[in-house]
């Protein structure tokens, strides 16, 4: 690459990033209150879609796992960007729950190509940069979560929630040309002939994919009902304005995670992580003050992208196979039991279902510090978000197994 072609590269994935998640997933969570207001939308209705997201973002997990040529596909980066913004554009069109379910479930099978597509992308051709430039890629959901709660915030006075996922997709078709030329991670080298067989690392895969999983069960409670759970007791340009924030606090996290993970491990990190938004969640359920639910929105937003960005990369540095694809995957396993755990709570507004998501992840801290337990800090550089050079395909099938 030259000089200026790192940067060119993270801005393209930042951009994809923010369409897929920022604005194709998380979108859904500021616009949610205005539908239960304006559009007759239950709470049991409104988990349920939420669940239908994830388990599409499920299948395109898995079909990441499955085929990982799909990972090394501009055509799949781009058709996905383009069916996302179509799925957001259609939400409008109709009042029925079944067809906004089958919406949703594109939407997530979407974002999680672009999401897997994008990160590969970074890990490979990054790899031998300083990790704050991939750090700086991911903070590119929360632009999208910000830019995308700052559409809705201007326009809940002024329209109705149709009006919100309409702007939600103008925005993210704009994303979406921003990241066109987005350049997937190259096909796999042949394993180098000769190659030492390295350190068995399943035992420590094994605790951080328990972690993230649980992870995926605690933060997508917030990340789904947060706004409506402060709209309950806050004014209503709190819920909205604190999502905004949840997105400005997400665009520097990531880099910053990344940077301490120069100089701390990872798995302390992820402990330390994880409290902070254990912490953060169970804010706005134990006081309902406005200044309770704006901490929490930040103490969220500077975490959530974080923990991804520090449990992708250990996975990298412990050189499992596609360790991207498997984490992505266990992650949106708990995503989609989040909502349906929390459900039966939800006949009782929102605050008991934030105490679980903040149980649970204290649970994934449990599991993190289990990690550190004779971690093998020697494997992969600690200054850069790594593959192998022998295996520079993070996903690639080929690879000597661990």
């Amino acid at each position: 690459m030259t000089a200026s072609a790192p940067r060119t590269h993270v801005a393209r994935a930042a951009a994809a990033l923010a369409a897929g998640m920022g604005v194709g997933r998380f979108v859904y969570t500021p616009i949610l209150p205005l539908m239960h207001s304006q559009a007759g939308l239950s709470a049991g209705t409104g988990a349920n879609l939420a669940t239908a997201n994830y388990v599409g973002y499920l299948v395109g997990a898995l079909a990441g796992t499955l085929a990982p040529a799909l990972v090394r596909s501009r055509a799949v980066l781009r058709g996905s960007l383009l069916l996302l913004t179509a799925t957001l554009a259609a939400m409008p069109l109709t009042h029925s729950p079944a067809l906004w379910g089958a919406l949703r479930l594109l939407a997530g099978a979407a974002s999680a190509l672009v999401f897997v597509v994008a990160v590969a992308s970074l890990l490979h051709h990054l790899r031998e940069h300083p990790a704050h430039l991939p750090g700086w890629a991911f903070g590119g959901v929360g632009a999208g979560i910000a830019l995308s709660g700052l559409l809705v915030l201007a326009l809940r006075s002024v329209a109705d929630w149709r009006a919100s996922w309409w702007a939600a997709a103008a925005l993210a078709g704009v994303l979406t040309a921003a990241s066109w030329n987005l350049r997937p991670e190259d096909a796999p080298a042949a394993p180098v002939a000769g190659a030492r067989p390295g350190v068995r690392t399943h035992r420590w895969f094994g605790a951080l994919f328990v972690s993230y999983f649980l992870e995926g069960v605690g933060y997508i409670v917030a990340g789904t009902f947060l706004v409506a759970a402060i709209g309950q007791g806050s004014p209503g340009w709190v819920g909205s304005g604190a999502w905004v924030l949840v997105g400005l606090a997400a665009v520097p996290s990531s880099a910053l995670w990344a940077r301490l993970g120069h100089r701390w491990s990872r798995p302390g990190l992820l402990v330390t992580a994880l409290t902070i938004q254990a912490v953060g969640i169970a804010l706005p359920a134990v006081t309902g003050s406005t200044a309770a639910a704006l901490g929490s929105a930040v103490l969220f937003g500077a975490t959530f992208l974080g923990i991804s960005t520090l449990a992708l990369a250990t996975g990298a540095q412990l050189r499992f196979p596609r360790s991207v694809a498997l984490l992505t995957a266990g992650y949106s396993v708990g995503q989609i039991l989040g909502p349906l755990v929390v459900a039966p709570l939800l006949r009782h507004g929102y605050h008991q279902a934030l105490l679980l998501s903040a149980l649970v992840i204290l649970a994934a801290a449990v599991a993190a510090a289990v990690l550190r337990i004779g971690f093998p800090h020697h494997m992969g550089g600690e200054h850069t978000v790594s593959v192998p050079r022998q295996q520079p395909a993070a996903l690639d099938r080929s690879a000597p197994r661990s």
